[in-house]
């Protein structure tokens, strides 16, 4: 979770599926949206759409859990 955002684009399919996996059976107790599809996707956008370099991986997955919660609180 400390690692930079910056390697997510550089590491391996499996790697990437295997933390998106963990992340998301950890995180679909708060919610059932949060699941490691989400984090997938929520993730590859994160790492695409800026500068990323003083990020870490624990601060993308907090920005995704804060987009799902901000799309739930929008929606009801």
């Amino acid at each position: 979770m400390d690692d930079k955002a910056s390697l997510w684009p550089r590491a391996g399919a499996g790697e990437k599926i295997d933390f998106a996996n963990r992340v998301g059976k950890a995180m679909s107790t708060l919610s059932p949206d949060l699941d490691s599809g989400y984090f997938m996707r929520c993730l590859e956008e994160v790492a695409n759409i800026g500068d990323t370099k003083a990020l870490t991986l624990s601060d993308m997955v907090r920005t995704c859990v804060s987009l799902q919660g901000s799309r739930s609180n929008g929606s009801e």
